[in-house]
């Protein structure tokens, strides 16, 4: 009974916690040998991508956002 308190303790639980960290820093090794870190050239192409989206995605809500509320104004205005 002693061998499975030990087996099943603190001592076996700690060690299974080092294990599993150790296979996950193992992994994470394995992983980061895979990661390709892209070239100033491409980094500069998508900037200047999510830079255009942004303003082209603003100008639309600005302009929307400047219909809807002229809008409602007028509604209010019309029901006074």
């Amino acid at each position: 009974m002693a061998a499975d308190l030990e087996q099943n303790g603190v001592g076996a639980q700690t060690m299974g916690f080092f294990q599993r960290f150790g296979a996950f820093l193992s992994d994470v090794r394995n992983e980061m040998r895979k990661v390709n870190t892209p070239s100033r050239k491409e980094v500069q192409a998508t900037t200047v991508v999510v830079i255009i989206t942004v303003v082209i995605f603003g100008a639309y809500f600005w302009g929307i956002d400047t219909v809807l509320g002229r809008g409602i104004e007028w509604l209010l205005k019309l029901g006074r």
